[in-house]
């Protein structure tokens, strides 16, 4: 019997929402050279990304990953006549994850990116975990999953 592999890679999730309002506060730092932050955030009318960047994203050039990511946001952000993005680390929609400094990097270009086009942009603090408050409406467009 003849056994293939099919070889699967693992590309970026992202779980995006659009909310009315949402609202961090910083609960336990986990990244031990994270800045340090004390404040949270509050922001309405926005498309909230919750983004896990993964290992086989960085077999890729950062800027092509990076386009990718602001495409899908500016397709969902348009789909709910929004230009406020919010990109949050959201390293729990699989197993495999990218390094710490790849995906900072790509945060980091993606807000340019999308301040260059005209958005409105936030990053939530990077290397933490956060007490959250999210008020979604519920329409179909207000929720879309992808991978990347």
């Amino acid at each position: 019997m003849e056994v293939v592999k099919i070889l699967i890679r693992d590309f970026m999730k992202v779980l995006v929402m659009y909310v009315d309002e949402f609202s961090y506060t910083p609960s336990q730092k986990n990244l031990d050279d994270a800045e340090e932050v004390t404040r949270g955030a509050h922001y309405k009318e926005a498309v909230l990304a919750f983004i896990q960047v993964e290992k086989g994203d960085e077999e890729y050039d950062v800027k092509s990953r990076e386009k990718k990511l602001v495409n899908h946001l500016k397709w969902v952000s348009r789909k709910n006549q929004c230009k406020h993005v919010i990109l949050h680390s959201f390293a729990h929609l699989s197993d495999s994850k990218a390094s710490v400094e790849f995906t900072k990097e790509l945060f980091d270009l993606a807000e340019q990116r999308l301040q260059n086009a005209g958005y409105q942009t936030a990053q939530t603090p990077f290397g933490y975990f956060l007490d959250l408050n999210i008020k979604a409406p519920g329409y179909s467009l207000a929720r879309i999953w992808a991978s990347l």
